[in-house]
């Protein structure tokens, strides 16, 4: 998740084109939905008493 947020970094300060910033914003919205479906999976876990 962290390697993301790095390489947005170090994209925005080499001057990536605009386009690369769309690229960028996509990777960054998809592991975050990855993340928070992983996060209600795991508390469905804890919540199937």
């Amino acid at each position: 998740f962290l390697i993301d947020f790095d390489a947005a970094d170090q994209m925005v300060r080499a001057g990536a084109p605009e386009k690369a910033a769309w690229g960028i914003a996509l990777g960054l919205t998809v592991t975050l939905v990855w993340l928070y479906l992983e996060i209600l999976r795991l508390l469905s876990y804890f919540n199937n008493d």
